[in-house]
């Protein structure tokens, strides 16, 4: 049981150290597609420490799992991991605990699923009152881009099977067309690199466990950074400039530049794109990268290395 006591530490220590390690590093902003896989790894490996140390524990604790476990593998690995007859109770109430974890996250998941889907169904609907289709519309058009009459610019991506652009006839009054070109291809970038799995997941993981330090900040940087990596991607097609002026064309009449609001990273992004700092070095972005898988290796190198060196013998 030493394995699967190691196991939680690590998790325990990883859940509450990374947040702080990271929030010291200056480079995320630089790099957010490489910040995202960071915190992706590293949320990774935390739930990794939980699901090994639940078979190890289930394996203690019951014959009938131990075998699936285990399986074929030889007397001597299973005597390696020093499962105790005498801690059958303590393996089980850990192993059930950690499987109404992993129960109780699947259930937030599918939550979180569920919400923005009703969402999305309640927006296409309001879509629907407000600019109802023509008789001799079909009604199931798939139409990448809708054109609402409204006196706020103002654009965002409804999601779904097939993602379409909501734009305003203010902000198209408002924008040029290269600006309106960097708003689309911000919206196309959250689409392609699929951000609403990332919004989804790190949102049933904060709402699930809202104690777990990582959860909170993995979710919060996960909002963050996902907007910085879609302005790039539209800063990389149409320029910095360019894309700046059509986040302050779509926000200015929000106040968002002269007080906090619900929008008050706005005026960072803004400034980042009109200040921006040099890239990471490519040598210095594969060793982070490099770095960062290697972090859910470690949970799986503690629970196999008994079971390798057993069979070393």
């Amino acid at each position: 049981m030493v394995i699967a006591i190691t196991l939680l530490v690590l998790g325990g220590l990883t859940a509450a150290a990374a947040p702080r390690v990271l929030a010291r590093v200056s480079w995320p902003d630089r790099e957010p597609v490489l910040a995202l896989w960071v915190w992706q790894c590293v949320v990774v490996a935390v739930l990794l420490c939980c699901v090994l140390a639940m078979a190890l524990t289930g394996a203690a604790a019951w014959h009938e799992v131990r075998g699936q476990v285990f399986g074929p593998a030889p007397s001597q690995v299973t005597e390696a991991y020093g499962l105790q007859l005498g801690e059958r109770r303590w393996a089980a109430a850990v192993a059930v605990l950690l499987a109404c974890g992993g129960v109780w996250t699947a259930v937030m998941l599918t939550r979180e699923v569920r919400a923005a889907r009703a969402a999305r169904r309640r927006k296409h609907a309001g879509l629907l009152s407000r600019s109802p289709r023509l008789p001799w519309e079909a009604a199931d058009a798939g139409d990448r881009l809708i054109v609402l009459e409204d006196e706020r610019p103002d654009a965002w991506l409804l999601g779904g099977p097939a993602p379409r652009l909501v734009i305003t006839t203010a902000a198209l009054r408002r924008l040029n067309g290269r600006q309106l070109d960097a708003v689309i291809a911000h919206e196309q970038g959250h689409v392609r690199a699929r951000h609403h799995w990332l919004l989804h997941c790190s949102g049933a993981l904060a709402n699930g466990f809202p104690r777990v330090p990582v959860f909170a900040a993995f979710r919060h940087q996960v909002h963050r950074l996902v907007e910085l990596a879609a302005d790039d991607v539209a800063s990389r097609s149409f320029g910095r400039l360019t894309t700046a002026l059509a986040l302050v064309g779509l926000n200015e009449d929000r106040g968002v530049f002269a007080c906090h609001a619900h929008h008050a990273h706005v005026p960072h992004r803004v400034h980042r794109l009109l200040t921006p700092a040099p890239r990471l070095s490519v040598p210095r972005r594969l060793r982070l990268t490099a770095a960062a898988t290697l972090v859910p290796a470690v949970p799986l190198l503690v629970t196999f290395a008994p079971g390798l060196t057993a069979l070393g013998r």
